[in-house]
């Protein structure tokens, strides 16, 4: 599995249905040796990346396998979100009173990794708010789980991606052997996944930076460490340019090709009439650019190399299309011009939280009236549209489901 497969892998696994017992997910696994065999025999690999035989016998012997993660492994994601649901859902107003929040929190780390790294501070929150809702998740066990007996029962079990489990189960083993983390503290998702931005065992061994001076990695604790080294993946593995935008929101008259995979300069797409939807000329006449329309009739935009650089965290253009255009909302900027085909508003944080509060108050647990769209949330939507018969029952909590709560009083 590549890197960016991967990556795209741990975030649909995030919304995966946990829906086989162990018992049941045990009989998914293939391995033809008993797990304290396997374990015996995938000692020297340890031993080969460095691990030594003390470190590799304390953590191992004491693993279970978290046989769970077979259902996580083979789920598909639960619910399927037109492009604008999940621009909205994402780029929410809790998420960008958050960020601003945590923009002048962290104001001076977040202009140090500017200077240093030169990602445009909004985009690093942009970001952190997208893998981990600014770190909330990182200190809610609900969505954690150890990572070692996870990924030691992928490594052991899972026949379709084994080698790529067992490279990141001996990376993990190596960040322990490091001292950078114990088995205790490596929490993350069913696959590995882990902290602010939740890195893989391979980003986290390979791009981490000890941006606090504190003598090791991590991407827990005071997000420093975590933010420089996801910028740093960013500008190595991404090829992110200093100084530039990510794209521009457009019009495009009739007779231009939108969906090209070839770049052009700006002056190029220009001549053929493009211009900004905001009517503001384009800032950087020489950047190049590709054009992309999400959804026929929707918005389009020209994407530059940041955009691609984003991209490279997760291989989805629709990803980093919310988390820039989250960054963008952070930093002060305005919603899309252009509307969606069927498309609505997304719901203000008041609006947001008196939906969660009529959910609950009707019966339906949203796991808190915060104002945060979780995956709670979501389910209590889908089970309140399935017993009024509002249709299709998505969980998507938009203005049809608020008109109806306040219908149902």
């Amino acid at each position: 599995m590549s890197k960016k497969l991967a990556r795209r892998h741990v975030l649909q696994g995030g919304m995966a249905i946990a829906a086989l017992s162990v018992s049941g997910a045990a009989g998914a696994q293939t391995a033809t040796a008993t797990f304290p065999q396997w374990v015996e025999t995938f000692k020297p690999r340890a031993r080969t990346r460095g691990v030594s035989e003390a470190t590799y016998n304390r953590v191992m012997s004491a693993v279970k396998p978290d046989t769970s993660v077979y259902a996580l492994d083979r789920a598909q994601p639960e619910f399927r979100e037109q492009v604008w649901q999940y621009l909205n859902r994402r780029v929410s107003d809790w998420r960008v009173t958050i960020g601003k929040e945590r923009a002048r929190e962290h104001g001076p780390l977040l202009a140090r990794i500017e200077r240093d790294t030169g990602v445009d501070r909004y985009t690093m929150l942009g970001l952190w708010g997208m893998e981990s809702a600014f770190g909330d998740v990182v200190v809610n066990p609900k969505h954690m789980r150890p990572i070692i007996p996870a990924l030691a029962a992928l490594a052991w079990g899972e026949p379709r991606r084994r080698p790529y489990w067992e490279q990141e189960l001996l990376n993990a083993l190596v960040i322990i052997e490091r001292g950078w983390g114990t088995p205790t503290d490596m929490v993350g998702s069913w696959a590995g996944a882990m902290g602010h931005t939740q890195w893989m065992p391979e980003v986290w061994l390979n791009m981490g930076v000890d941006y606090n001076a504190d003598g090791r990695v991590s991407p827990f604790g005071p997000p420093d460490d975590a933010l420089a080294g996801t910028a740093q993946y960013i500008v190595k593995r991404g090829k992110y340019r200093r100084g530039e935008g990510w794209g521009y929101e457009v019009r495009v008259p009739q007779g231009v090709t939108t969906n090209t995979t070839a770049k052009a300069p700006l002056s190029s797409w220009i001549t053929k009439g493009i211009t900004q939807a905001n009517g503001q000329p384009f800032p950087r006449p020489t950047e190049f650019a590709r054009l992309w329309q999400p959804v026929a009739g929707g918005p389009t935009f020209l994407l530059t190399q940041n955009f691609d650089a984003v991209r490279s965290y997760n291989p989805a253009n629709t990803y980093a299309l919310a988390i820039l255009h989250l960054a963008d909302r952070i930093r002060g900027g305005a919603p899309f011009v252009q509307q969606f085909p069927g498309g609505e508003r997304a719901l203000t944080l008041p609006e947001v939280i008196e939906t969660q509060k009529r959910l609950t108050a009707l019966g339906f647990d949203t796991g808190g009236t915060d104002g945060r769209l979780g995956r709670d949330s979501m389910l209590a939507v889908r089970a309140f549209q399935t017993k009024v018969g509002l249709t299709p029952a998505d969980g998507y909590p938009g203005l049809k489901v608020l008109a109806r709560l306040r219908a149902a009083g």
